[in-house]
């Protein structure tokens, strides 16, 4: 028998669990966490699949603080975490004993808001938990971005949280401006040999492991070309690296993943800021519930820490501006630091900081007084993680061995700021030059969530605009090397002459009649033509493929409208070819879907 709700809360510690694919649902979680230190809460904060779920039985209170990604995806790291929790073995009443709260990040743009956080707070209530007040709903749509639900919701949060278990007697809180305990205490070395091993030791060791996050292999980039005309707008690279020696093996669908550097110029600008000498050597001493993280060596230089994992060229979140007001002791540096960190100053946070695309670089050169008084010992608590960045791999084992190839955009554009935008990750690869014999990639494989039919009969239909081919190009040198018929492909970009990605691949398929290919080039004509119009126009083949070859339909690329207008188009070709109402054609994609026959990667 469950006890009272109450009563099991009067001494407990506060679990935060994250679901993170970008970076913002930790970064609230983790900010939520030292609101509870300053209420004088025992709390812990980790990623959902860090945490051994079969645990949550002897848990009290859980916030899980999840977004959603792709077309109702969970992050990576919560993937494990849900396949667990939907169990259909696990008993209903088996979570009885537990509260929870559940506070989802999503954007209300896309047709599956929230999706992962929805579905989650309804799951706990099936296995019997206790939910201790509504489902949060955090939306970047909304006028204050995603704070403006957030912050209200918290004050309900802790206003429940409080009163099941108080703080012991005579412990008030913390000041939002006072200092909490660092994470980390930085012990710098005065000399290389007071370590028994160097990082190049480390390194050695490591490379003798299987490629992961945490030993990620370091692979020779055999070539870097451009595949967009010269004069289109958007630089678009086919990156090739050698992977000979990794062991490290993929099939289609599957992605590499890839952990960016800053620039040197950016490197060298910080370390003066807050007067860091590079060459430095310095170990980490973690406070209590705290891990040094994996992929630091140790010992480990300033610049390898600037370089390889402070994320200071992103735009920094609320959470930055919190922690930088404690350090602000000039008068009109503080007062806007107290602005940016308040709920009625978001607004203004967003415009000086969201809407230019200020990095967090730019904002300590914004506040120098704040800045000279940074101490190195908070650099971890202000900076996150560099995040890892995952490439839709666009070649096959079987016709490339010992080869990994990508499809990389070069993300730049401008805004009010001066200095030109640039996406860290695609501008580093695009920086890199083959030529160099010691450049290296750090990089690691994970399954991807294509999976393509095993069986030789098996068609596919593939959808795959822009960059989105990426897995496509895998797929169709896989199948064409197991000898597999039945492929079809619809490609679309702006204009056949300037970034018709992949051409000759495409154009030799088709000539020895492996390949099916529509193309739908958007800006050569004066009509616009998309991948949609191509799919309605080809109803009775792909009528014929699904009901008659045992098709299977993917779409990968951008997720802000094409998967939806595919999708659209798709079930139209249902009811024109198939006779059936809109009920029924939704139905049968519903079917598609659950049998797997019906798979989509994309991305934001």
């Amino acid at each position: 028998m469950c006890k009272n709700p109450v009563s099991r809360m009067s001494s407990t510690s506060l679990l935060i669990l994250y679901g993170s694919q970008t970076g913002t649902a930790q970064d609230t979680a983790e900010r939520i966490g030292r609101q509870a230190k300053r209420r004088r809460l025992n709390v812990r904060v980790e990623a959902l699949d860090n945490y051994r779920v079969a645990n949550l039985i002897s848990e009290s209170l859980v916030l899980f603080v999840c977004s959603t990604t792709g077309q109702g995806d969970p992050p990576d790291n919560m993937k494990n975490f849900w396949r667990f929790i939907f169990r259909k073995s696990l008993p209903a009443g088996s979570l009885c004993r537990l509260d929870y709260a559940v506070l989802g990040l999503g954007d209300s743009s896309y047709p599956k808001f929230n999706f992962v956080a929805k579905k989650l707070y309804k799951r706990f209530l099936q296995l019997g938990a206790s939910n201790i007040l509504p489902l949060g709903l955090a939306d970047d749509q909304h006028d204050l971005g995603p704070d403006g639900v957030i912050d209200p919701w918290l004050v309900e949060f802790w206003e429940r949280t409080l009163s099941l278990c108080p703080p012991p007697d005579g412990l008030t809180p913390l000041r939002e401006d006072e200092l909490l305990p660092p994470r980390y205490v930085f012990h710098f070395l005065d000399d290389v040999t007071d370590s028994p091993t160097t990082q190049s030791d480390v390194l050695d060791t490591e490379r003798l492991r299987p490629a992961s996050k945490a030993n990620p292999f370091m692979a020779k980039m055999v070539s870097n070309q451009r595949v967009t005309h010269a004069s289109h707008f958007q630089d678009v690279r086919h990156i090739e690296f050698d992977i000979t020696g990794s062991n490290i093996e993929f099939s289609a669908g599957d992605v590499v993943m890839l952990r960016p550097s800053n620039s040197s110029e950016d490197v060298e600008q910080f370390c003066q800021l807050l007067r860091l000498d590079p060459s430095q050597q310095f170990i980490l001493s973690p406070a209590e519930g705290e891990t040094v993280p994996a992929s630091l060596p140790q010992p480990c230089t300033l610049r390898h820490l600037v370089e390889n994992f402070l994320d200071i060229s992103a735009v920094p979140r609320r959470s930055f501006f919190e922690l930088l007001n404690s350090f602000a002791t000039n008068q009109l540096e503080k007062e806007k630091l107290v602005e940016f960190s308040s709920a009625e100053g978001q607004e203004e946070l967003y415009s000086y900081c969201n809407r230019p695309r200020r990095t967090a670089l730019e904002v300590l050169t914004d506040f120098p007084h704040t800045t000279s008084d940074l101490t190195v010992d908070y650099l971890l608590d202000l900076f996150p993680e560099i995040q890892l960045r995952s490439f839709s791999i666009a070649s096959s084992l079987l016709a490339h061995p010992n080869s990994i190839q990508i499809l990389v955009a070069v993300v730049q554009y401008k805004t009010r700021m001066k200095k030109i935008r640039k996406g860290l990750c695609s501008n580093w690869l695009a920086s890199l030059d083959p030529a160099q014999e010691e450049v290296r990639v750090p990089l690691w494989v994970k399954k991807g969530f294509l999976k393509f039919p095993s069986d030789p009969d098996s068609s596919a239909i593939m959808v795959g605009p822009g960059t989105g081919v990426a897995p496509f190009r895998s797929a169709l040198q896989e199948r064409t090397c197991q000898g597999k018929s039945g492929n079809v492909l619809f490609f679309g970009c702006r204009s056949e002459t300037k970034d018709f990605y992949c051409r000759l691949d495409w154009e030799k398929m088709k000539s020895t009649g492996q390949l099916t290919l529509f193309t739908a080039f958007s800006r050569d004509q004066e009509d616009k033509v998309y991948v949609q119009h191509r799919v309605k126009e080809q109803a009775a083949l792909l009528w014929d493929l699904l009901t008659n070859c045992k098709a299977y339909f993917y779409i990968a690329g951008n997720a802000k409208e094409m998967p939806t207008a595919v999708c659209d188009a798709l079930k139209e070709v249902f009811q024109s070819e198939g006779g059936m109402s809109a009920n029924q054609a939704e139905d049968m994609f519903n079917a598609m879907e659950k049998a797997g026959r019906f798979q989509t990667e994309t991305w934001a």
